[in-house]
């Protein structure tokens, strides 16, 4: 695949195999600066500190304990002390988590890179490299420490899994400086460029820099996980109103329980710190704190999927995506090119045709097209004239106009859509008719067309420089072949399985979209292809809008210009779509912004298509906007695993300790208890959801922007009471049997964890191993905690009795069994 790549970093620069010179050293280091990707600030331990400590639960915690200090339960005191220590850690451990995708990105980079300069080969830090350096790579230095393409190379592979996924080695091949030396922009195939974090496998290279730091594509795909999380999305303010609701509730509990301790004559001290202890359990930080973590975790694996995201919203939506609008060539199709045949008018000669094809492209551009006629012209040694002046291709003209000069004579030749250079030549309509026959027989075969006329001009027209209205001669046609890209038809397949439509929208010929939306399985094989330029009227705003069957019953929208793609894009948005649109070039930038998410090009895109989009695909691939919408799925249903768990674990937790008090009985939890059962929530919902497994049909796409409807809502509140109940009855008895409240909170130490267990293997389908691990884990620990007399007693819990632990198991199990009966009745309707 070619890149379309910019060389102006390059500029100035004389390409020697000797290298850079110090001065060109230290222009271009003034130029661009260090070879960083992440330029970072401080100690990065004291940032973490920080962070850590910034935690209000710590300090709350804290606070707590130091109230029990000055009261005289020094013992309490220090227990809390103790116990918030392992929270810290958890905190710390989180915070540090939350970076450790760029950090993983980041350490693939190599700390010192051989360059040569002056003719002599140096040891430098990467951070030195600058664009212009030439940089020796082996299997001893093998890691790419910038962008760059390779000006030779002996036998050289390079793993670049890190970037595309493809775990197979890449053969490279060299390019020459001279190649684009007075360019501004070329178009390079892969295969001669080299990339950042990518590395040696054999053989070795020399590897010219273009990019460095930010500007590499490693870079970005660093830049996109580092810098994502500022925005607040719809989801996150579904969340923090969820999270409010959540605090008010514990605050009146709080409030409800300090007066009825001092009712029950405990006193305003013991009240404050009952209601504290009730507001640790209470307080539902874990919330916004899951979210970010998720948030971090879905960037990082869109990123190593080749989904570049430059918009916190764009992860949140992308796995509700409805409707995908996508271009057709290098998105659907490889990208690449090549003009297969050439059909002369007579009484013209192939040669003659590919003459004034020549004359009517730039030699020196990057559109695919030219490239192709020129390859083909190099490769019948033909040769090009010199054009005198050009009235390049728009979307209005169709056609791209030259004037040049042959054998002293002056001409005018144009190349351009079929139907628009046949308008112009002098024909009779029924050779129009045969050629527009052949058109449309090689637009069938799925080849893109386009037609070249010429005609002879005066010296004063060829001054001039204006295009001659008519008498063109007709030259001839000629033929494209850009293939659809193999893995696109099973990414097809899944849109189709998954409520998810694919629109088709592009400048090409109808039957030319037609044979590559069959290719790919597009309207299951029988394609409906609709021309925007044969019915202009129906692409009107309003009538668009007034038509929704119109859009609806479409698999193609051909020959569509710019204004008309925004349109279909935002009469899909009125009809309740969640719209992703693909595009590449300035034209799309309407269309890209109207999106609800606009997915721009990596590879050929513009800078402004980039700036104006969610999210930047690496590949240029179809597939890639698939995977992204999978992925985007996942987090979704992972998410809403993990807010469930946190809800039926809550519920439970914080009734049972705000109502068992206000029975009269002693405070059901301890502050001890509370840090304790934080350690076991707290792993549990961040990472015991991560790898929870998905099918390949993922049904509808969700609308909603909440994770829980009033069915969901209905089942969490009557499970939690359910199991609130069962934690009441199981402290009470065990009150009543032992006349020890240490051996109630015991079987209730015993209960919760037990709970929290089977949650995370029952909503995973036992199929994380992460979630069986944490779960074993966290009930091993609470186990030896609960049955380990030196530890038990400072908690104010008694080691349990075999048949302690047989009502605990069965209380559990009976509680989950209520919770898989309603959640089948729930998910059943």
């Amino acid at each position: 695949m070619k890149k379309k790549i910019s060389l102006e970093n390059l500029g100035g620069l004389n390409g020697a195999p000797t290298g850079l010179s110090v001065a060109e050293v230290s222009s271009q280091r003034s130029r661009f600066g260090p070879n960083a990707i992440i330029e970072r600030t401080g100690n990065p331990w004291l940032e973490l500190l920080l962070d850590t400590i910034k935690d209000p639960m710590i300090w709350f915690l804290v606070g707590i304990g130091t109230a029990f200090f000055f009261v005289g339960d020094r013992q309490e005191a220090i227990i809390l002390f103790v116990a918030t220590i392992p929270l810290l850690f958890m905190d710390a451990f989180l915070h540090w988590r939350t970076q450790a995708s760029t950090a993983s990105l980041k350490g693939q980079l190599a700390a010192e890179a051989v360059v040569i300069r002056d003719g002599k080969r140096l040891r430098i830090d990467s951070h030195d490299i600058v664009p212009g350096d030439l940089v020796v790579l082996d299997s001893e230095n093998h890691f790419l420490p910038a962008d760059g393409f390779w000006e030779r190379v002996e036998s050289l592979q390079v793993d670049e899994s890190v970037l595309t996924g493809e775990a197979f080695p890449i053969t490279k091949r060299t390019i020459p400086f001279d190649a684009f030396r007075s360019a501004q922009e070329a178009l390079i195939d892969s295969d001669s460029l080299g990339f950042a974090g990518t590395r040696v496998l054999t053989g070795s290279g020399l590897l010219r820099v273009l990019f460095t730091g930010k500007e590499t594509s490693y870079g970005e795909i660093v830049q996109s996980v580092s810098a994502i999380t500022h925005e607040r999305t719809a989801l996150q303010h579904s969340i923090a109103k969820l999270t409010k609701g959540l605090i008010y509730a514990a605050a009146a509990f709080c409030l409800i329980l300090a007066f009825i301790r001092v009712y029950q004559g405990h006193g305003w001290l013991d009240a404050l710190l009952s209601a504290a202890t009730l507001a640790v359990a209470a307080i539902p930080e874990e919330f916004p704190v899951v979210f970010s973590f998720f948030l971090g975790v879905g960037v990082y694996r869109l990123a190593k999927r080749g989904a570049l995201v430059r918009r916190a919203v764009s992860v949140e939506n992308i796995g509700r995506i409805t409707q995908i609008c996508t271009d057709k060539t290098g998105t659907i199709t490889a990208g690449q090119l090549k003009l297969t045949h050439v059909d002369a008018a007579s009484p013209l000669s192939e040669p003659e045709v590919l003459f004034y094809a020549g004359a009517a492209s730039n030699p020196d551009g990057t559109d695919p097209v030219d490239q192709a006629i020129f390859a083909l012209s190099k490769e019948r040694e033909l040769k090009t004239p010199l054009r005198t002046r050009v009235i390049p291709f728009t979307e209005d003209r169709k056609r791209e106009t030259a004037f040049f000069e042959n054998q002293g004579r002056a001409f005018c030749a144009m190349k351009g859509s079929p139907e628009t250079i046949l308008s112009k030549c002098t024909l009779l309509s029924e050779e129009r008719n045969k050629w527009l026959d052949r058109t449309s027989s090689w637009a069938r075969d799925g080849h893109k067309l386009l037609a070249v006329g010429f005609c002879e001009v005066t010296a004063t027209e060829l001054r001039n420089g204006k295009e001659p209205d008519s008498g063109f001669q007709f030259a001839g046609l000629l033929a494209f072949e850009d293939p659809a890209r193999p893995e696109v038809h099973p990414a097809i397949e899944y849109c189709g399985k998954n409520g998810i439509r694919v629109l088709m929208i592009t400048g090409d010929h109808p039957q030319t979209a037609a044979a590559i939306a069959k290719d790919i399985g597009l309207g299951k094989g029988q394609p409906i292809v609709i021309s925007a330029e044969s019915d202009p009227e129906k692409f009107e705003a309003d009538w668009l809008k007034a038509n929704p069957d119109f859009l609806r019953s479409a698999d193609v929208i051909a020959r569509c210009n710019p204004i008309q793609k925004l349109r279909v894009v935002e009469a899909l948005k009125s009809f309740g779509e969640i719209v992703a649109v693909t595009g590449d070039g300035v034209n799309d930038v309407p269309a890209l912004k109207a999106a609800d998410i606009g997915i721009a090009m990596g590879v050929r895109g513009s800078r402004s298509a980039k700036e104006v989009s969610s999210i930047i695909l690496s590949d240029d691939n179809f597939s890639t906007i698939v995977n992204a919408i999978r992925e985007g799925r996942q987090l979704f249903s992972n998410l809403r695993l993990s807010f469930e768990y946190l809800l039926l674990f809550h519920i439970p937790f914080v009734l049972s300790a705000a109502i068992v008090p206000l029975l009269g009985y002693p405070l059901l939890y301890r502050p001890a208890h509370i840090v304790w059962l934080e350690l076991i929530i707290h792993p549990t919902a961040l990472f015991a959801f991560q790898q929870a497994a998905t099918s390949e049909n993922d049904g509808a796409p969700e609308r909603r922007v909440s994770f829980f409807d009033r069915r969901d809502a209905l089942l969490v509140l009557l499970v939690g009471l359910a199991v609130t109940t069962a934690l009441i009855i199981s402290f009470v008895t065990g009150l009543s049997e032992n006349s020890d409240a240490n051996h109630g909170r015991a079987k209730i130490m015993a209960l919760l964890p037990l709970w929290s267990a089977g949650l995370a293997v029952f909503l995973t389908k036992g199929k994380s191993r992460t979630a069986n691990i944490v779960a074993a884990v966290s009930l091993l620990c609470s186990v030896l905690l609960i049955q380990t007399k030196w530890l038990a007693e400072p908690l104010h819990l008694t080691p349990l009795r075999g048949l302690d632990w047989l009502k605990v198991c069965g209380t559990v199990a009976a509680a989950m069994a209520i919770f898989f009966i309603l959640r089948r009745r729930v998910s059943s309707r």
